[in-house]
């Protein structure tokens, strides 16, 4: 078999094997769940799997561009050592004002810098203080026509060996059908294809969540 079709049993089967979700993730998932666009939070799976690669990694400097609620920020900071830092980019103060007490009651909260205004404003002014080449790891999952801008910037950011991880680049299944002509739809297409061939990073697009891709920047 190329590959096994994730049924909802599977999935079900899944989360059980594999999730490990603390009591505090938890909570953060239920804070979020009655709120308007909930379903951007990053499913169980996904932030345990960002967990596990920014360990794997060895990662103290990192990036998200995307907070929502905080969700992921929690998982990659709870993975993160005591001396590690995520910085945590965002426009929407008052969603990831939500995450910000569960951050804290998870002991965690001072490795989290939040910066609130236009992600790539905030990424252009780290380059610009000469931090480029000092991160570690970045999760890209944002406004998704503006994602090739982002990349272009967690690559100047990153160090050679550093791992970019970007969400939602299958987008229900909608980059692969080219009746769909959305904005975002193109935007994603495109950037696929970018990566794909992008001869600067190693990558790896894997069928995870609403799929991710993987970038490690080549020496």
């Amino acid at each position: 078999m190329k590959y096994i079709s994730l049924t909802p049993e599977i999935y079900d089967y899944l989360c059980a094997n594999s999730v490990r979700e603390t009591d505090i993730q938890r909570r953060l998932g239920e804070a979020t769940a009655g709120r308007h666009l909930a379903e951007m939070i990053s499913p169980p799976e996904v932030a345990q799997f960002l967990g596990l690669l920014v360990g794997l990694t060895g990662a103290r400097n990192c990036l998200e561009v995307g907070v929502f609620t905080g969700y992921a920020t929690l998982a990659i900071a709870m993975a993160l050592p005591a001396d590690g830092r995520v910085i945590a980019c965002d426009v929407d103060a008052e969603a990831a004002a939500v995450g910000q007490a569960f951050w804290q009651e998870a002991g965690v909260a001072e490795r989290i810098d939040l910066r609130i205004g236009a992600a790539g404003e905030t990424l252009d002014a780290l380059i610009a203080a000469g931090e480029a080449g000092s991160y570690d790891f970045a999760f890209i999952d944002a406004d998704k026509v503006a994602y090739a801008g982002y990349y272009e910037q967690a690559l100047t950011l990153l160090r050679p060996g550093g791992l970019i991880v970007v969400d939602n680049v299958l987008w229900g299944g909608s980059v692969a059908d080219p009746e769909n002509t959305r904005k975002s739809t193109l935007a994603l297409r495109d950037f696929n294809t970018k990566v794909h061939t992008d001869e600067r990073v190693t990558m790896s697009l894997l069928p995870m969540g609403d799929g991710l891709i993987l970038a490690v920047k080549r020496s």
